[in-house]
């Protein structure tokens, strides 16, 4: 409660009284005119559906993914018509298990390219279960330049408590075939502070990752995901959140493993080696989303789509975007949002923070003098680089924020296909 208490105040001081933490039913979306935007497309089947995963996501049925891709195709339609031929910067595919549809993407691709003006990635998350030859050739064949391998682990024991379909040398296999087949970018994404993980068993981790020789690695702990999404599912019910000191202590090990072996830091939870483009999911200032549960990121509004499957089909069929909620967004929320990703990214360039914010922004200048008390990054001539410390705590930052906001939403929206209001 006091921790809520905390939140709430300090967002009323950064953001001002003007912003209405509240999302709001059946908005009408308006699009503002747009030269060139980013694309978020949901994919939400699953062959295995993982139990610690809170993300929309259903089992994979053949005739409801036709059904589902043709929707995907009307919505694209929808917007083409409200846009006209503008320029999508990336595409970003994520789910769900997105190769559950690889029949399907490469005309929901062709039709993007048809419609809009492509100039940019197209990103996707994949399963090692999935990464056979022929779906990585269909994918290259596709146009899609960067994967992310969702491996978790590379030990078996703790695939199997988290419920994943595949060994740890299936998982080495695929990653090695991903780097054969000629992407632009492979990540691999690992999850650390296991239950039960020792030190030992997550540098034992490590070290088996860089022997795939992929060259960007993202690791997050578990319970960065809603903890009810896991506690929900009897093999984990008797979980314990990890204690604190032990997150604190193996994501100071993962940090200095990767900088010890030559990557640099791309994100909070992401490095990088050599000259290969950074994969990266989040970090758009605006986005259109698409699918079931996707969300639009514009200036004025967060739009959330319908997260029910069969209502999303129903409603693009009816010509209508299938947006469910709205939150409005004061300029002042913006500015933070944008100021969020950036930290995120560990890196904020002082000429950006002014454009965004200008010159003599009082409130900006409290936050950023606390930061600095508190070390959480360093000044350079022309920006302000996070530390290892300042890394830590903004990723329990991103914990706080889905654990008690997005995991909120999220539950509502997946119980309810057009939920009344929702306060945050």
């Amino acid at each position: 409660m006091i921790v809520n208490l905390a939140t709430k105040f300090a967002r009323r001081l950064l953001v001002g009284g003007g912003q209405n933490f509240v999302f709001l039913k059946d908005p009408e979306l308006k699009l503002p005119a747009l030269k060139k935007i980013d694309l978020y497309i949901h994919i939400p089947f699953c062959r295995n559906r993982c139990p610690y995963c809170p993300y929309n996501r259903i089992d994979y049925d053949p005739v409801l993914a036709e059904a589902y891709a043709a929707a995907l195709m009307k919505e694209i339609e929808l917007y083409r018509n409200r846009l006209g031929p503008a320029e999508i910067g990336s595409v970003y595919v994520g789910g769900g298990t997105p190769t559950t549809m690889i029949r399907e993407l490469p005309k929901i691709f062709d039709l993007l390219r048809k419609r809009f003006r492509l100039s940019g990635q197209i990103c996707l998350e994949t399963n090692p279960a999935d990464l056979t030859s022929e779906t990585l050739s269909g994918l290259k064949a596709a146009g899609v330049s960067m994967l992310s391998v969702g491996v978790q682990s590379f030990n078996d024991k703790f695939l199997g408590l988290l419920g994943r379909n595949y060994s740890g040398h299936e998982a080495f296999s695929a990653v090695e075939r991903a780097l054969a087949a000629g992407f632009d970018s492979v990540n691999v994404d690992m999850m650390f502070v296991l239950p039960g993980q020792s030190s030992r068993e997550l540098a034992e981790d490590l070290k088996t990752a860089l022997k795939s020789a992929a060259q960007q690695f993202t690791l997050y702990p578990l319970f960065t995901f809603p903890y009810a999404a896991a506690g929900r599912h009897l093999a984990l019910r008797k979980l314990k959140m990890p204690a604190f000191r032990s997150r604190r202590a193996m994501y100071g090990e993962v940090h200095r493993f990767f900088l010890d072996n030559g990557f640099k830091r791309v994100s909070v939870w992401g490095f990088k080696k050599g000259d290969s483009g950074t994969y990266s999911s989040v970090t758009r200032n605006s986005y259109i989303g698409l699918g079931a549960g996707a969300g639009t990121k514009l200036d004025t509004s967060f739009y959330l789509n319908t997260f029910s499957v069969r209502e999303y089909i129903k409603r693009t069929g009816s010509g209508i975007l299938p947006a469910a909620l709205e939150m409005r967004l004061t300029e002042n929320l913006n500015k933070y949002y944008w100021l969020y990703w950036r930290l995120y990214d560990t890196y904020v360039g002082k000429a950006d923070l002014e454009r965004v914010f200008g010159e003599g922004d009082l409130r900006l200048k409290l936050m950023l003098d606390l930061f600095k008390m508190s070390g959480f990054y360093t000044e350079t001539k022309n920006g302000l680089a996070l530390t290892e410390r300042g890394s830590f705590y903004i990723h329990l930052a991103q914990n706080h924020l889905i654990l008690n906001y997005i995991d909120k939403v999220w539950s509502r929206c997946l119980a309810e296909p057009w939920p009344e209001n929702i306060p945050i």
